[in-house]
C-alpha cells in the first residue's frame, strides 16, 4: 500500500507529469478501451475522489475514438459554469465571473490581477475559484497516476498476457490509491475526536503552568560552544581541537535536543499542490478562514495558518522577559542556545513546548490536529496550549500536507522567510489579497537601515571574538572573518568621515538631520576604498548564515561582560538576553549590497544623538544612518512568480493597474499577464458620488500643501461640512490628507466656533494616533450613532475625522449607519521634496525610457512621464482605499463627497474605482452639490419610511 507521504505528493507529481507530456496543456494520453459499445461523444467522469467530500462534478473530458479502439484523456480542465461550493445560490453574476476568471487563470498558468470592490464577496470568490480548481487538479492527478501505472504495466507485460491481467492490475492500483486517501481522512478524524475528548477533560481541570525542563548539564571546558557551526562551509571539522570524548558528547547532545521538526531532512514529506493565500494582517487572514467555513468545502480542506513567533509563542515566561522573542526562542532550543554558555552549562533550560528528537509523535500528532479542521492563528495558539506543543514549529510541520496555507505578506515575500519555513512555491498557486499595496510592501520590507552605533558594536564584538578564538579557527573560518573585519572597518571609517563633515557644518540642535549622500550600491562599495572592492559579499553572507556566527559572537561577548560584572546585582545581564545580535543588522545590510546597483540606493544621513548624556556639559554625539532603499520591486517578486504555477493579485481597489504592469511584470510577455475588474453589487441608486470644487461663498477649494495655513479656506471647508451634515443621517466619516492638517482645522474651527455648530448636530470624534486607542474610539462612535436613533435625542448621529493612509482608512468596515457618507478632503500627495521619493520617481521614469527605446517608439504626446504618473498613482491608491470603507454589501447605501477642485480633472477621475467613475457628478457650484445630495438622502429617507 502506498504511504500517506506518497499520496500527498500525487497532485504535484501528476501536474509535473502533465507538463512533461504536454506542450500546449491539451495533450491526449492513450488508454486501452475495454468497452464494446460506442458511448456518447463526451463522457463526464463524475465520481468524487477520496479527498473530495463534495461530490463536485469532475471536469476531465474523455474523447473516444472508436475506429482505433483507443480512449484519449484530455488533461486540460475546462472552466466550470457553476461553483457548487459557493454558499449563496445563485451567486451574483460578478461573483461567478470572478470565480471563472480565477479558475481559468490558474489552469492556464497566468498572472492574474483582479479587482473586486469591497462588499462583493471577493474573498469567497477567490477561495471557491482556487479550491475548486485544486480539487479538480487532484482528480486529474489520480487519473494521471493510473495512466502512468498503465503505461508501465503495458511496457512490462508480454503479448501472451490476457487482457484481464492488465485490468486487474489497474483495479488493484486504483484501490490502493483510494485507500491511501482514506487513510489520511481517518487519521484526521481521529485527531478531531481526540481533541474533543481533550477539551472535555481540560474544561474540568485547572491547568498548571508548565515548568521549564532541564536537560543534563554538559561540562565543556573553555568556550568551545562559541566556535562556528561545524556544518558551515569550512571544509574541516571545527570540533577537531576537542578530545574524542567531548566531540562525541557534543554531537549526541545536539542530535538529542534538536527540535523534532528539524530532524527529517533525510525523509521529508513530499509536498502536495497547495494554495498559498497571503494578506496584510492576521485579522484579515482570520476573516479568510471564517469565509472558508461558509463554503461547502467545510472541514474537508486541510488548512495551516503561518505566523511569527510574536503571534504564536505560548511560552509566557519567555514573553514576559521582553526583548527579541526570536532570539529568546533560539536560546531555548538547545542546539542553537550554545550562544549562551551560561544558560547552557549552568541551567540547561529548554522550552517545555518544543519536543526533542526522541518525541516525534508529539509534533506529528499536533500536525494532524492542525489539519483536521480549518483554524486561524488564535485557534492554533489555543490548540498549542491544550496539547502543550509549540504552535510556531508545529504549524511549520503541517505545511507539506496542507492544501491551503494562509500567511502574512512578509513570510511569502522575503526569501529568507520562505527558506526558514521550507516553503517551496514550485508549481503552486499564490494568491495575494489586499494587493493594492503590494509594491510598497515589497519595497518596504527590503529597505534596510543600519546606524553607525550598531556597526561599531558589531565591529567591536567581532574583534573581541577574534582576539579569543583566532588560534582555534579553521583556515577558512579565519579567512571569512578577516574579510568581514576588513569590510566593517572600511564602513566604520566611512561613517566617521561623515560624522566629521557633519561636525564641520556645525549642525544645531539635537535631532537635526542632514542628507549627506545618496549612492548606488556599487558606488558605495567603491567609496569604502580599494581594499574591500574585491570582497565577495555573497560568500560572506553565505558564511554568516551557515556558521550562525552572529549569535555566537554576541553570545560570547555577553558572557565576557557577565563575567566582568560578577557581584553586580543590577540585572543588566538578564536584560541583555534575547537582544538581537548587532551583526544580524549588518548581515542584512551586506546582503542588500549584493543587489544590482541600479535596483536600489543608499542614503547616508548624519543626526545628533537624542540620548541624554550623563554629563550635562558633554557634547551630543553624532550618529550616521546608512539606509538601503530598494527601488526595483520586480527582481524580488520575480522569484515568486517564476516558481509558482499561477499568481493572483486581488483587491478592492487595484486601479491604476498600470503600476503593476510596469513595476512588477514589465519583463513578462503580454500574454502571461491578465486583468479583471467588475462592478459593485449595489444598485446604482444606492450610491451618489459628487465632486465639490467650490464652497458656499463661491471660492475655489483646492487643498494644496501651500494652502495648509489658509484660515479662510479652512472656514469655507467647515461651513461646507456643516451644510452637508444637515442632510446626512447617522454616521459621517471625513478623511483628511494628514494628521497635521487634522490638527490645523481643529484649531481653526475651534477658534471660529464651527466645531460648536457641528457638535449640535453630530457627536464629534477624531482618529487617535495611538493604535491601542482605535478600538475604544470606534466603539464610542458606533454607540453615539445607535443612541441618536432613540426617542428624545437631538443629535442626528456622529462624525469622525480620520486621516488618509492611517488606521481607519484600511481594513475597517463602516457598514450601514456607520457611514452614510464618506467625505474626502483634498488629495493626499506625498512630500515631493523627499529624496527617497524623488529617486523612486527618477527610477521609474528611466525604466520607461529604456522600455520605449527597446520598442523603438516615442512617448505619446501630452502624457506625463512615468515618474509623475507614479506620484499621482500613489495618491489615488490612498484615496481609493478610503472610499472603499463605505458600501459593504448589496443593501448598503452612502454618499461619496470629494472636496477639492482637482477631483474635477478627467485624469484624476479616471483613476477612481471603476464602479464609481462613470457616475461621478462634478458640481459647478456649491448649490448644485447640495441639490444632488439632498435629493439622494431625501429619497433614502422616504424609502426607509415606506418600508
Amino acid at each position: 500500500m502506498w504511504t500517506d507521504a506518497e499520496i500527498s505528493g500525487f497532485a504535484l507529481n501528476a501536474s509535473r507529469y502533465e507538463q512533461q507530456l504536454s506542450t500546449d496543456h491539451q495533450t491526449r494520453i492513450l488508454m486501452v478501451n475495454e468497452r464494446k459499445e460506442p458511448p456518447s461523444d463526451e463522457t463526464i467522469a463524475s465520481s468524487p475522489g477520496p479527498h473530495s467530500a463534495l461530490g463536485t462534478q469532475k471536469r476531465v473530458v474523455e474523447q473516444k475514438s472508436w475506429t482505433s479502439g483507443e480512449t484519449r484523456l484530455d488533461l486540460h480542465l475546462p472552466t466550470p459554469t457553476s461553483f457548487t461550493a459557493f454558499p449563496y445560490d445563485p451567486p451574483y453574476s460578478i461573483q461567478l465571473d470572478l470565480m471563472r476568471y480565477i479558475y481559468t487563470s490558474v489552469e492556464s498558468r497566468k498572472i492574474a490581477i483582479a479587482e473586486s470592490p469591497t462588499g462583493t464577496g471577493k474573498t469567497l470568490s477567490l477561495l471557491c475559484g482556487t479550491l475548486t480548481w485544486l480539487l479538480d487538479e487532484e482528480d486529474r492527478s489520480r487519473k494521471g497516476q493510473l495512466m502512468a501505472v498503465e503505461e508501465t504495466l503495458k511496457g512490462e507485460s508480454n503479448d501472451d498476457d490476457p487482457p484481464w491481467v492488465l485490468k486487474q492490475s489497474l483495479e488493484f492500483h486504483r484501490r490502493e490509491l483510494e485507500a491511501s486517501g482514506q487513510a489520511m481522512s481517518e487519521r484526521l478524524e481521529r485527531a478531531r475526536k481526540k481533541e474533543e475528548q481533550l477539551r472535555r477533560k481540560e474544561n474540568g481541570r485547572v491547568r498548571k503552568k508548565p515548568k521549564l525542563s532541564h536537560t543534563a548539564e554538559l561540562e565543556v571546558k573553555d568556550d568551545d560552544l562559541f566556535l562556528p557551526e561545524s556544518g558551515s562551509d569550512t571544509g574541516v571539522d571545527d570540533y577537531r581541537h576537542l578530545s574524542a570524548d567531548v566531540r562525541e558528547m557534543l554531537r549526541k547532545y545536539e542530535d538529542r535536543d534538536k527540535p523534532a521538526l528539524l530532524l527529517d531532512s533525510e525523509e521529508k514529506e513530499p509536498i502536495c499542490t497547495k494554495i498559498y493565500y497571503a494578506s496584510r494582517t492576521h485579522t484579515q487572514l482570520s476573516q479568510t478562514i471564517s469565509e472558508l467555513k461558509k463554503t461547502s468545502f467545510g472541514e474537508n480542506i486541510r488548512v495551516v495558518p503561518l505566523g511569527s513567533r510574536r503571534n504564536m509563542c505560548i511560552n509566557e515566561e519567555l514573553r514576559a522577559k521582553g526583548g527579541d522573542l526570536d532570539e529568546g526562542c533560539r536560546e531555548l532550543l538547545t542546539d542553537e542556545k550554545r550562544v549562551d554558555m551560561k544558560l547552557l552549562a549552568k541551567k540547561g533550560n529548554r522550552c517545555p513546548y518544543m519536543p526533542p528528537a526522541d518525541d516525534q509523535s508529539k509534533i506529528l500528532d499536533f500536525r494532524d490536529h492542525i489539519l483536521a479542521i480549518p483554524r486561524d492563528i488564535e485557534d492554533i495558539v489555543t490548540l498549542g496550549n491544550d496539547l502543550h506543543t509549540c504552535p510556531y514549529y508545529g504549524s511549520r510541520r503541517a505545511i507539506a500536507q496542507a492544501q491551503l496555507v494562509t500567511l502574512p505578506y512578509n513570510l511569502l515575500l522575503l526569501k529568507r522567510s520562505r527558506e526558514a519555513l521550507e516553503i517551496d512555491l514550485a508549481d503552486q498557486i499564490v494568491v495575494i489579497d489586499e494587493a493594492h499595496n503590494l509594491i510598497d510592501t515589497i519595497l518596504s520590507i527590503h529597505t534596510i537601515p543600519l546606524t553607525s552605533t550598531v556597526l561599531r558594536a558589531s565591529l567591536s564584538q567581532l574583534q573581541i571574538y577574534l582576539g579569543k578564538f583566532k588560534a582555534r579557527l579553521s583556515p577558512k573560518n579565519a579567512l571569512h572573518l578577516r574579510r568581514l573585519v576588513l569590510f566593517l572597518t572600511a564602513m566604520d571609517k566611512f561613517c566617521q568621515d561623515t560624522m566629521d563633515r557633519a561636525a564641520a557644518t556645525s549642525m544645531q540642535g539635537r535631532g537635526t538631520s542632514i542628507q549627506d549622500q545618496m549612492l548606488g550600491a556599487g558606488a558605495f562599495v567603491n567609496a569604502l576604498g580599494p581594499k574591500v572592492r574585491d570582497v565577495n559579499l555573497l560568500e560572506v553572507d553565505k558564511y554568516l548564515r551557515e556558521s550562525k556566527i552572529a549569535r555566537k559572537i554576541s553570545g560570547y561577548c555577553e558572557k565576557v561582560v557577565d563575567d566582568s560584572e560578577k557581584g553586580n546585582k543590577s540585572g543588566s545581564s538578564s536584560a541583555r538576553r534575547g537582544v538581537t545580535p548587532p551583526l544580524h543588522a549588518v548581515e542584512s545590510f551586506l546582503l542588500a549590497l549584493t543587489n544590482a546597483s541600479e535596483d536600489g540606493r543608499i542614503f547616508v544621513s548624519a543626526t545628533h544623538s537624542t540620548t541624554t548624556a550623563s554629563n550635562a556639559t558633554a557634547k551630543p554625539s553624532i550618529v550616521v544612518q546608512l539606509k538601503y532603499q530598494l527601488l526595483n520591486p520586480a527582481e524580488h517578486f520575480k522569484e515568486v512568480v517564476d516558481s509558482a504555477r499561477s499568481v493572483v493579485l486581488a483587491g478592492g481597489t487595484m486601479h491604476p493597474i498600470s503600476d503593476f504592469q510596469s513595476q512588477l511584470f514589465g519583463y513578462f510577455h503580454q500574454g502571461k499577464l491578465t486583468s479583471f475588474a467588475c462592478g459593485h453589487v449595489v444598485p446604482e441608486e444606492n450610491l451618489k458620488c459628487v465632486v465639490v470644487g467650490k464652497g458656499a461663498r463661491g471660492s475655489e477649494m483646492t487643498f494644496t500643501y501651500g494652502q495648509r495655513g489658509n484660515k479662510e479656506l479652512m472656514a469655507e471647508l467647515g461651513q461646507a461640512i456643516l451644510n452637508f451634515i444637515n442632510l446626512i443621517p447617522d454616521g459621517v466619516v471625513v478623511f483628511l490628507p494628514s494628521y497635521a492638517f487634522l490638527h490645523a482645522i481643529r484649531a481653526a474651527w475651534d477658534e471660529a466656533g464651527i466645531l460648536i455648530k457641528i457638535a449640535t448636530k453630530k457627536k464629534i470624534f477624531y482618529e487617535p494616533q495611538e493604535t491601542g486607542e482605535v478600538e475604544v474610539v470606534l466603539r464610542e462612535y458606533a454607540e453615539a450613532i445607535r443612541s441618536s436613533n432613540s426617542a428624545g435625542q437631538t443629535l442626528t448621529g456622529a462624525i469622525i475625522f480620520a486621516v488618509v493612509g492611517a488606521k481607519l482608512s484600511e481594513g475597517l468596515n463602516f457598514t450601514d449607519k456607520l457611514a452614510r457618507a464618506v467625505v474626502l478632503v483634498g488629495l493626499p500627495f506625498a512630500n515631493r521634496e523627499s529624496v527617497e521619493l524623488k529617486e523612486r520617481m527618477k527610477y521609474v521614469a528611466d525604466l520607461e525610457k529604456k522600455d520605449l527605446a527597446r520598442q523603438g517608439v516615442d512617448k505619446k504626446a501630452g502624457t506625463q512621464d512615468a515618474g509623475a504618473e507614479l506620484y499621482e498613482n500613489l495618491c489615488m491608491k490612498a484615496v481609493n482605499q478610503s472610499i472603499g470603507r463605505a458600501i459593504r454589501h448589496r443593501g448598503d447605501w452612502a454618499g461619496l463627497i470629494l472636496i477639492d477642485s482637482r477631483y474635477a480633472s478627467a485624469r484624476i477621475r479616471a483613476k477612481l474605482p471603476g464602479w464609481i467613475g462613470k457616475d461621478v457628478i462634478v458640481a459647478d457650484k456649491f448649490g448644485s452639490a447640495m441639490k444632488e445630495l439632498g435629493s439622494f438622502y431625501r429619497g433614502k429617507k422616504a424609502g426607509a419610511g415606506a418600508s
